[in-house]
């Protein structure tokens, strides 16, 4: 889709509380016109795997919004995916420790799935990027677990916060991690009808 054929009448709704993915948007030169966070039922089904349930995530997400006709809906999920285990948001301090030794000196991968609705048409992708953790001390990860930064974070770590010192490598996409693939995110909003990089 060409730029020309975006809507101006149309306004963006970002169906997340998250502080990061509305920097992230601000990227792109987008704002949104509201937040509307969604409530749902964010636990995986028995057996699914991490791709499918972020991909689900993300669209149950989008469909869960309220929205005019001229509203377009943005949702995202981010989900850390040790093999077929889902590591989640971690419930206490506790559980933070257990998922930062499980990924200590291991790769694992984190899948962003982002879905656009306009209307009842969703569109949506996602994005898995390969990331290593280096071998975690005891030290380390209790100095991390005392910045607090693990709260609300899948798999108990932000790249982009204190943890991005425990992490050497990665492949694919570092906006991903964070929590919304910026290339992909933009081709979505076009596609929707959204203008990016507004002049």
């Amino acid at each position: 889709m060409t730029t020309q054929d975006t809507d101006p009448a149309l306004k963006l709704v970002l169906g997340s509380g998250s502080p990061r993915r509305l920097e992230l948007l601000a990227q792109l030169g987008v704002t949104p016109f509201d937040v509307r966070a969604p409530d749902i039922d964010e636990n995986p089904g028995a057996g699914e795997l991490p791709r499918t349930y972020c991909a689900r995530m993300a669209t149950e997400k989008a469909r869960a919004v309220p929205a005019q006709s001229d509203e377009v809906v943005l949702c995202a999920d981010t989900t850390v995916a040790l093999g077929r285990r889902i590591l989640g948001k971690p419930k206490d301090a506790g559980e933070a420790a257990e998922f930062l030794y499980a990924l200590s000196g291991r790769r694992h991968r984190v899948i962003t799935a982002v879905a656009v609705r306009h209307g009842d048409r969703v569109w949506e992708r996602d994005v898995v990027t390969a990331v290593k953790m280096k071998r975690l001390s005891d030290p380390e990860v209790n100095g991390y677990l005392a910045t607090d930064d693990w709260k609300g974070k899948a798999g108990g770590y932000a790249i982009q916060g204190p943890a991005g010192a425990l992490i050497p490598w990665i492949q694919g996409s570092f906006t991903g991690v964070v929590g919304l693939p910026l290339a992909e995110t933009a081709a979505l909003l076009e596609a929707a009808g959204i203008k990016i990089w507004k002049s």
